[in-house]
């Protein structure tokens, strides 16, 4: 947490150590606009990862740093209507950014458990909201592919790493993974 993070609660995507003084070496954000942007699967991972940790823990500072993870993302100006964010907060291109089908998928089915783990309840009502969103969006046509089409994914429109010129705009299986889980969740959750 004490090198991940920046101020505002957004990550960076690699941190290199020295092996010697364990000391950070380096930040960088590698599938990222920039080092010092916000990428998007990023900020999804660590929402998930805190979240996560909070439930297999219960350590109350994993559920604070989540918190703020999700405060972050939620309050971002850049966080499109649809809840679908471009693949980098930061990219100098929006709103005609690619959006990263996979970064919210994540997030909806992190903000589900988070709303439930949370004590916070204007938090908890906000992040359903948002992965209610999220799932609308990522259902809808934009989003959704027909049955048998698009290599037989169930999302189109996913961003692996756009600096790297690889998974641009693609299907990827974890982005199916996580929207399903995301509908499992959602799923149990209405009928509790």
């Amino acid at each position: 947490m004490r090198n991940h993070f920046r101020s505002n609660y957004s990550c960076y995507h690699l941190v290199d150590y020295d092996t010697i003084t364990a000391q950070a070496r380096l930040k960088q954000t590698v599938q990222g606009f920039s080092d010092s942007s916000s990428w998007a699967r990023g900020q999804a991972w660590a929402l998930y990862g805190y979240t996560m940790m909070y439930r297999e823990t219960g350590l109350s500072k994993f559920l604070t740093q989540a918190e703020n993870i999700a405060q972050f993302i939620v309050n971002h100006p850049r966080l499109p209507k649809d809840k679908i964010p471009y693949w980098d907060f930061d990219a100098p291109n929006i709103p005609s950014a690619l959006r990263d089908a996979s970064a919210g998928a994540i997030m909806a089915s992190a903000f589900i458990e988070l709303s439930q783990l949370t004590k916070d309840k204007k938090l908890s009502k906000r992040i359903l909201k948002t992965a209610e969103q999220q799932i609308i969006s990522l259902s809808s046509d934009q989003y959704f592919a027909k049955t048998g089409t698009n290599g037989n994914f169930i999302l189109k429109h996913s961003v692996g790493s756009l600096p790297g010129k690889t998974e641009v705009d693609v299907p990827l299986t974890y982005a199916d993974y996580y929207y399903v889980e995301a509908l499992l969740r959602y799923k149990k959750l209405l009928s509790t």
